[in-house]
């Protein structure tokens, strides 16, 4: 887990075949106005809020490009199925149709969703650009996945020269304010208004390095 209560912006960049990506802005991820970002909340119907441009542009082409079509598909479909149960069943419809084809319905149900398919490529694509353009680096960190924890090592070019370890903190060691299966007793953290390059790699098996309300 990385402490983001004072830096501005993040990159991440491959290495090894094993790498994470995130931009992370001007927001910060946690304490902004008494609040705790970052993380899942009780009740909560949507993806964590995004505190950077990228994560912002994931949100908008989830909850208003993706859940329109996605809810206007399946009531839809449901008005058909209802329809159909009724207006064709046994007792409403005792001789059964015998249609073949129907060539306009065809090319309505080739060339709707093939239209559909469009709107949600066009933005799709714009939005991995976008998270494929990374600005360059001022400071460098690589973090390594280990069972089951991050290992950091910070550059003595850049001022570093040091590594740590960071391990959950089981439940029993939890404090008030510390998030369950996200508190660690060792907190990574990068200087603000920088870009950080992280570069992610794995000591045994495959990890995953991300941070979600980054995108």
């Amino acid at each position: 887990m990385i402490d983001f209560s004072g830096f501005a912006r993040v990159a991440t960049s491959a290495r090894a075949g094993l790498a994470a990506m995130a931009m992370l802005a001007s927001s910060t991820a946690f304490a902004a106005e008494g609040g705790v970002f970052g993380h899942a909340t009780p009740g909560q119907m949507k993806l964590i809020e995004g505190e950077t441009p990228i994560a912002r542009e994931i949100d908008f082409f989830h909850n208003d490009i993706l859940l329109p079509i996605i809810i206007v598909i399946s009531l839809f479909v449901l008005a058909l199925l209802i329809y159909v149960m009724i207006r064709f069943n046994e007792k409403a419809n005792p001789v059964p149709s015998k249609t073949t084809h129907h060539a306009l319905l065809e090319v309505a149900w080739t060339i709707v969703p093939v239209l559909i398919l469009v709107v949600i490529a066009v933005p799709s694509f714009r939005l991995l650009t976008h998270q494929l353009v990374l600005p360059k680096g001022d400071v460098t960190v690589k973090v390594t996945g280990k069972q089951w924890y991050w290992s950091y090592d910070y550059p003595k070019d850049q001022g570093g020269g040091f590594s740590f370890d960071s391990l959950m903190k089981d439940e029993k060691d939890l404090k008030p304010g510390d998030l369950r299966l996200l508190a660690v007793d060792n907190e990574a953290v990068v200087p603000v208004n920088k870009v950080v390059r992280v570069q992610v790699t794995a000591a045994d098996v495959i990890h995953s390095f991300v941070i979600q309300s980054f995108g």
